[in-house]
């Protein structure tokens, strides 16, 4: 597959057509060449697949955390004509709105680190995590729909947070259509004991410090002002509930690529007619899920929040812990785009990608329209994570998009054949990290060299233009699941 892939630029790559012969549109997939070179054939092949689908609009992106997924591999970007082309359960993932909610502080890293095991630990103990484990809050099903249609606003509205939190969260934190009715019974279930808890895999909660700050004025405007500084990253999603919102709709999508006569180039991109009822309803029910996350990392953040002030000893306002912002990263969005010189309502499929909107846009946060809106890049346990801003070239060449993280260079599986988490804990450590997981079974798995370098990830989307470095965090103290 690679020998028909043609070279643009440093950073640059084209798929094109007769790559596979039912290709209907192009593709770009964003890279250095040490990325290029170790990328994944079958990932490249799913990418192919997706540009075969009817209604795609040209091109299919492929971002430099681009691996094998399910359907459309993770790190890339599908958009669908909104009248003729299709929506897919399988384009959007498992994990809806799986995403990052960042905090930023007043305090340095000199200061945490004398009580930085004290920290995590109640960290740790005030945030749920781990596989299938139990929140803290109990939801009646009236409370847990009006979660799914209000999003963050109600964990807002319960005092997890303050209303100028909305202000700083992808969609305020809320995305308008959702409805309640289209989730099943059996997600509802699934979900209604899981708000507030972090999950397992590749969810953390990281305590991080400045390492550097690339753009100081855009910077100072996310609130990162000085090498040292403390933020904290909250990856997570939609837990159980979105995992079972996809589960039942690509049982729906099957059957109405049958019922609809599609042509799946890969049975794992079942989808529908985005204007028939199946692609609605799934449309409706996947906002439901976003929000349901939104609300779920708000909660996190608040009680990040109370775990400072407990450890510290004082109010977090006093901390200046305020939110930075929160992206999601596995969504569909009905968005508007130039395309062929006209404005045109597209359904944009980000599957392990980021928006990454310019200066001036009306979806970007009035605090930051001036700059743009904030991409959030999480790297592994032990690299680091960086803070970029969209750009205009995004807007003309990805649909608004960046990278979502390093990605991974090797399965779950490979890790824990190559790995050993008590090694990785040790050596960790042994740098200064502080460590605390579930399992060390997860430790192996989410093991740095499990995943691509991300700082030549974010360089390959820097060098790109489709976002720009704003400033880069390590890590200090990680929780995982």
């Amino acid at each position: 597959m690679k020998e028909k892939i043609k070279k643009l630029s440093e950073y640059k790559w084209l798929i094109p057509k007769d790559a596979n012969p039912k290709m209907r549109v192009e593709a770009i997939f964003y890279a250095n060449k040490s990325i290029f070179d170790t990328v994944e054939d079958t990932a490249i092949s799913q990418l192919t697949n997706v540009a075969c689908l009817p209604g795609i609009i040209e091109p299919v992106i492929g971002m430099p955390d681009m691996h094998w997924g399910y359907g459309l591999p993770m790190g890339a970007v599908g958009a669908f004509d909104k009248d003729k082309g299709v929506i897919s359960c399988g384009c959007t993932g498992f994990d809806i709105n799986c995403g990052i909610h960042m905090l930023r502080t007043n305090l340095l890293a000199k200061e945490i680190k004398p009580k930085l095991n004290n920290l995590i630990d109640t960290l740790f103990r005030k945030v749920p995590c781990g596989v299938g484990v139990r929140s803290k809050l109990r939801l009646s099903p009236k409370e847990l729909k009006e979660v799914l249609v209000n999003g963050a606003g109600w964990a807002i509205k319960q005092g997890y947070g303050i209303p100028k939190d909305l202000e700083r969260l992808e969609e305020n934190g809320c995305i308008k259509g959702a409805n309640p009715d289209k989730v099943s019974q059996e997600a509802l279930s699934r979900g209604a004991p899981q708000l507030g808890t972090l999950g397992a895999g590749n969810h953390f909660l990281e305590v991080q410090a400045v390492s550097d700050i690339y753009e100081p004025e855009i910077a100072k405007k996310f609130g990162i002002t000085e090498k040292g500084q403390i933020t904290i990253m909250i990856h997570c999603g939609s837990r159980g509930l979105g995992h079972q919102v996809a589960t039942d709709y690509l049982k729906i999508h099957k059957g109405a690529a049958r019922k609809y006569g599609i042509e799946l180039p890969d049975p794992q991109l079942v989808c529908a007619p985005a204007t028939s009822v199946e692609g609605q309803n799934y449309f409706m029910a996947m906002k439901s899920a976003a929000n349901y996350a939104f609300c779920n990392r708000q909660i996190i953040a608040h009680w990040i929040r109370e775990s400072f002030s407990q450890v510290f000893g004082k109010n977090w306002e006093k901390m200046e812990m305020q939110t930075i912002y929160d992206v999601c990263h596995n969504i569909c969005k009905l968005e508007e785009y130039k395309i062929n010189s006209k404005l045109k309502k597209v359904y944009v499929h980000r599957k392990g990608a980021t928006r990454a909107l310019p200066p001036g846009h009306s979806d970007v946060p009035l605090v930051y329209r001036k700059v743009g809106q904030p991409v959030l890049i999480a790297g592994s346990m032990g690299t680091a994570s960086y803070i970029l801003v969209g750009t205009f070239r995004a807007m003309n060449e990805t649909f608004g998009s960046s990278c979502h993280g390093a990605g991974r260079a090797m399965s779950r599986r490979q890790a824990l054949r190559t790995y050993r988490g008590e090694q990785i804990k040790q050596e960790l450590e042994a740098r200064g990290e502080v460590l605390r997981a579930t399992h060390t079974k997860v430790l192996a798995e989410e093991a740095p060299g499990a995943y691509k370098d991300v700082d030549a990830v974010v360089d390959s989307v820097h060098e790109a233009g489709i976002s720009r470095k704003v400033a880069r965090m390590i890590p200090l103290a990680v929780a995982k699941g």
